[in-house]
């Protein structure tokens, strides 16, 4: 019934995804506490960027990670469709981005989230996140959570 697959940030149902999520992150803070990135700014190389697929062929959900220059990666831009929430697709997005991190030598994911987003922080908990300080290019703000986890079981590991 769904299926994850890799997606371009110009492609216009990415582009509708992430205008509903800003419109939902608009809603919950003030815009300094909105931490809205253009994907489509970024260099193609450092963007991982996957989609959830319906049957019907609609996105209904998607996630990136940026990737750094030091093997750490941030995940940005999870979201799904409400009217697909509660079947696990946030489950299996993040774990498919994961992957395609790992993949790309990345041994660490960090991620900052709002505190009101709390659906969103027991899915990254359920996930293996832990909470973390801020890292760059944040700044510590009472209204974000920061969490991150290890993609290797030994960093000596990522280094081979």
């Amino acid at each position: 019934m769904y299926h994850i697959a890799e997606a371009t940030a110009d492609q216009p149902e990415i582009i509708a995804l992430i205008a509903a999520l800003d419109s939902y992150q608009s809603a919950l803070y003030p815009a300094e506490s909105n931490h809205l990135l253009d994907l489509a700014a970024l260099p193609p190389a450092s963007l991982i960027l996957r989609k959830i697929v319906h049957s019907d062929g609609g996105a209904v959900g998607c996630g990136a990670v940026v990737l750094n220059s030091d093997g750490s990666g941030e995940m940005k831009r999870v979201f799904i469709d409400p009217a697909h929430r509660g079947q696990q697709l946030g489950e299996r997005l993040i774990a498919a981005l994961e992957r395609a991190a790992h993949d790309r030598f990345c041994h660490t994911l960090r991620l900052e989230t709002g505190i009101r987003q709390l659906s969103a922080i027991k899915l990254y908990e359920r996930c293996g996140y832990q909470t973390c300080p801020a890292f760059a290019p944040y700044q510590d703000d009472p209204l974000s959570l920061f969490m991150e986890k290890s993609l290797v079981a030994d960093l000596r590991l990522a280094m081979q």
